[in-house]
């Protein structure tokens, strides 16, 4: 006969594998013999709006949620409106417009401007303007501007006195 060695670590493995099967059983049918208990199953409504209890802040919840969810919607349609305004008023076709407005009537003041008070003032004149006729007449002390529409017949006249232009000395 022959003599085996035996590996001194195999051997210390194979005895932590018996001792932690050991202590797992003892575990395990320790956990069998605790003393369980039970009770009856009941029902009961989880949602106040059915079991009642705190029906009252559940109540008030839901409407307060309700009404901020609105007020977030109201304000959110007011902000795409607004930017919706914006984004028309910063149109090329509107900016080209309020530019060429701008001009027109810069144009229109400059000539009636030189007219009443250029090298040769005039007392009166008047031009077209679309559907208006735009007159002035000046007496010295006052001018007055006349702005007639065809459209509907209506008048509108404004006065201004010539003498309270000058700045305060």
């Amino acid at each position: 006969m022959t003599k085996e060695k035996i590996d001194p670590h195999a051997l210390e493995k194979y005895r932590i594998a018996v001792g932690v099967v050991f202590i797992g059983l003892i575990l395990f049918f320790g956990l069998l013999a605790t003393n369980l208990k039970a009770d009856e199953i009941k029902f009961q409504f989880k949602s106040p709006s059915f079991s009642g209890i705190g029906q009252s802040a559940h109540y008030l919840t839901v409407e307060s949620q309700e009404y901020t969810r609105k007020e977030q919607l109201r304000a959110d349609l007011k902000a795409l409106e607004e930017q919706r305004k914006r984004d028309a008023e910063n149109s090329v076709v509107s900016r080209f417009t309020r530019n060429l407005e701008s001009r027109i009537f810069a144009q229109i003041s400059r000539q009636i401007v030189e007219q009443l008070f250029g090298e040769n003032p005039q007392t009166t004149g008047s031009f077209t303007l679309f559907d208006n006729i735009i007159s002035w007449s000046s007496d010295g002390t006052y001018i007055t501007l006349t702005i007639y529409n065809t459209l509907d017949e209506t008048t509108t006249e404004i006065t201004i006195p010539i003498g309270d232009f000058g700045f305060g000395s």
